[in-house]
């Protein structure tokens, strides 16, 4: 952060520091101005007036300069020097760090001259960086901070060599200042989830700062985070941990989420840290599709072999030739499993028979009982082996339920060992 306030220093007084020297070479007459392609001269007219500027201008002690600039503003609050003195007391606030008086004179600067560049790019890094310390509104100030680059950026478009820069120095001085806009309105693009702008401003932004571990972060979840993520969001992340390795547990669970396991994540680590940039060409296979998974679980058994979570998984995601295929083969067949109770009742119940619904302790199967219980129902969490009839099964987002009739309970609590699939022999035509 100090060494980007020291650039935006130097950028932000340099007309501050031509006054100065015009303030020395005149005794009257102030620094030279380019406008509309001429020179003109800004003239104090009052010799106390001149004499407070001058004695504000020249301090050696940024603290005495900034109280002798406010003391200077506050009884000349017209005069024609008010933007060149508050170019010379935001110089002063940044010597000495005030954050809030750099934001404070910023502002007042970019009241009187809306187009002030130095004044944008201040404050969009300034309430960038107060927002990534967190707090109550953090969320507004980097909003602020994104309208603020959006503006610079625009500007810069049009902006003119101020007087006195050589082409070499204005480039620099442009490059330094896109390069805040293009962060700070990629970082709020990203907050916003509006993620084809973030990844056009942020791509940028690592493209100058290839080392910026915080940017590269910041580009690689503008790409892992739309759904489905893109894959390029890989490398970035991959890169980031790189250079930041308490970021590769999360680089990796991100590579295998999308890629289905770990195999080529350590090369992926490898290559991106000897690359500055994506390779050409970069990309991951993705996982299988849910309706992928679906097929090949029906391609390496039948269905009558796989388990009740494994009905479950290609009910709910095959295509319809898949789920057709698997349905025709269990419908109206008896079937015995071990499930765990939900809830109960004399004539039915309602039981997890899938490992994942057995830990959400949430009912996927409906057992219709043949004959009513008699005596006490089983408890909530009670583990069952119990036989029914397939009849119908309904599928509502990500909710599942099969249901069997003609159940019964067959007893035992000890499962077999792989809870939930049918037992051998159980299942007959």
């Amino acid at each position: 952060m100090k060494k980007l306030l020291m650039v935006l220093l130097l950028a932000a007084c340099s007309a501050a520091a031509q006054a100065q020297e015009g303030a020395a070479a005149s005794p009257q007459a102030q620094p030279a101005q380019e406008a509309q392609g001429e020179q003109k001269r800004k003239v104090i007219q009052d010799s106390k007036e001149y004499n407070a500027y001058i004695a504000a201008a020249n301090a050696a002690d940024p603290k005495q300069k900034a109280q002798l600039m406010e003391s200077y503003l506050q009884t000349y609050p017209n005069t024609v020097m008010k933007k060149e003195g508050l170019e010379i007391l935001l110089k002063a606030y940044q010597q000495v760090n005030d954050t809030e008086k750099i934001k404070a004179t910023s502002q007042r600067l970019l009241d009187l001259d809306p187009e002030n560049l130095t004044a944008l790019a201040l404050l969009s890094y300034l309430n960038r960086a107060q927002a990534q310390q967190g707090g109550a509104d953090a969320a507004a100030q980097l909003q602020l901070a994104g309208q603020l680059g959006e503006r610079g950026l625009q500007l810069l478009k049009t902006a003119s060599k101020p007087a006195g820069y050589s082409d070499e120095q204005w480039a620099k001085m442009q490059a330094s200042l896109r390069l805040i806009f293009l962060g700070s309105a990629g970082h709020a693009a990203l907050e916003a989830k509006n993620y084809p702008t973030a990844q056009l401003y942020l791509k940028q932004v690592v493209e100058q700062q290839p080392t910026d571990v915080n940017s590269t972060y910041l580009l690689a979840l503008s790409y892992l985070s739309p759904k489905p993520p893109v894959v390029d969001g890989l490398f970035w992340i991959a890169k980031a941990a790189a250079s930041a390795p308490q970021l590769e547990a999360y680089a990796r669970n991100q590579y295998a989420r999308y890629h289905g396991s770990e195999d080529g994540f350590d090369q992926l680590m490898a290559t991106a840290k000897t690359s500055a940039t994506i390779p050409e060409g970069f990309t991951v296979s993705p996982a299988p599709t849910p309706a992928e998974q679906a097929a090949e679980m029906l391609k390496n058994s039948s269905p009558e072999k796989l388990s009740f979570a494994e009905w479950q998984f290609i009910l709910t995601n095959g295509e319809k030739e898949v789920t057709d295929q698997v349905w025709s083969a269990i419908q109206g067949k008896q079937v015995q499993l071990v499930a765990v109770v939900i809830s109960a009742a004399p004539e039915a119940l309602q039981l997890a028979g899938s490992v994942d619904d057995i830990q959400a302790k949430q009912s996927d199967l409906t057992l219709k009982l043949k004959e009513p219980l008699s005596g006490s129902v089983p408890r909530a969490g009670t583990e069952l082996t119990v036989q029914g009839t397939p009849s119908e099964y309904n599928v509502s987002g990500e909710s599942f339920n099969m249901t069997f009739t003609d159940g019964i309970v067959v007893g035992g609590l000890t499962p077999p060992k792989n809870p939930g699939k049918p037992s051998a022999g159980a299942q007959r035509r």
